[in-house]
């Protein structure tokens, strides 16, 4: 009976835990490191709660809040669970990873600014001020920074937590000799960006059209990812696509109204049918954010296919690998 519950638990030909194990384990430290940080900064007073009338410090800290947790994870948990090196989560730099995180830069950019064109054309949307601070007081640059930071810091996390350290740690668990690596990472990708559609639920004017969207989103932020086996697409693509959605050109971000509000370089006056532009939700609960990413999907192939000669289909088989076949 004690070696049927070792073997559950453990995995004696990589000598540590199980994958099922591992995700679990690595999730309940970081939702306590987390709510520590909340607390700690509770006890001095400092409550993270965002809104229009929030300080702009708070996104500082916000942003640090976001990044600490996740960075302990990868290290420690790489290090002393995984048994791997942090640059097997998607972070093996050179030439190449720079050049993807700009190409992921300009296709977030790119993207937003179709739908923002396209809105414009159709008569949806209607700018009603410019280089827009709600406080005037303030330089319009040093609100604008403090979001980019924040941006930087939200969109790294996320891709750093969910499609590096937990996609790769499914890839390797789904990874049976019945199933495969190439199904493994795919079956992975799946339930990865399932739960990032999912974990947008509770935000502000959500509806199942914004869930759906969203998971199509995070397919389209992992594309980059599976077929490369590095996070430069996807942590460039998830910045950009949040921060000129929200700071640029005013749209709500995932529902989320007060990036817009606090600072943006275009201020809109939102109209037109909410099938199309997503309403008091943003471009991500619309046809057109739906169709920008699948866009962004099918120009991801093409990049892929012209700087390294990735064929459709042609996955990036070494993510389900165990440690001791990292490279």
């Amino acid at each position: 009976m004690s070696i049927i519950m070792k073997d559950i638990f453990w995995n004696s030909d990589e000598n540590r835990l199980r994958a099922g194990i591992r995700i679990i384990f690595s999730m309940s430290l970081f939702i306590l490191i987390y709510k520590g940080h909340l607390l700690i900064l509770n006890s001095i007073g400092i409550i993270l709660f965002y809104s229009s009338e929030t300080s702009l410090w708070i996104f500082l800290v916000a942003g640090t809040v976001r990044l600490f947790p996740v960075i302990i994870i990868l290290w420690f948990g790489g290090r002393f669970i995984d048994r791997r090196n942090i640059k097997n989560f998607g972070f093996h730099f050179s030439k190449n990873w720079w050049i993807d995180l700009c190409f992921g830069i300009s296709l977030g950019a790119f993207l937003i600014s179709l739908i923002f064109i396209l809105e414009m054309v159709s008569g949806f949307i209607s700018i009603s001020d410019t280089v827009h601070s709600i406080n005037s007081q303030s330089i319009f640059i040093v609100p604008l920074l403090v979001f980019l930071f924040f941006f930087i810091s939200q969109g790294m996390s996320e891709e750093l937590f969910s499609r590096g350290y937990l996609l790769k740690n499914m890839a390797e668990g789904f990874n049976l000799k019945s199933i495969g690596p190439k199904w493994a990472i795919l079956i992975a990708w799946s339930v990865i960006s399932i739960i990032f559609g999912l974990a947008h639920v509770g935000n502000p004017n959500a509806n199942i059209i914004s869930t759906i969207n969203l998971i199509v989103i995070g397919i389209t932020m992992g594309a980059g990812l599976i077929f490369t086996g590095e996070l430069a697409i996807p942590i460039g693509l998830h910045i950009s696509w949040n921060f000129f959605q929200g700071n640029i050109f005013g749209f709500a971000v995932s529902g989320l109204s007060y990036p817009a509000e606090i600072v943006s370089l275009i201020k809109i006056n939102q109209s037109g049918p909410e099938i199309w532009t997503g309403g008091d939700f943003g471009p991500e609960a619309g046809l057109l954010g739906l169709f920008a990413n699948l866009l962004g999907l099918l120009l991801i192939f093409c990049w892929l296919h012209i700087r390294r000669g990735t064929r459709p289909g042609e996955i990036h088989t070494p993510l389900a690998d165990s440690p001791k076949n990292d490279s």
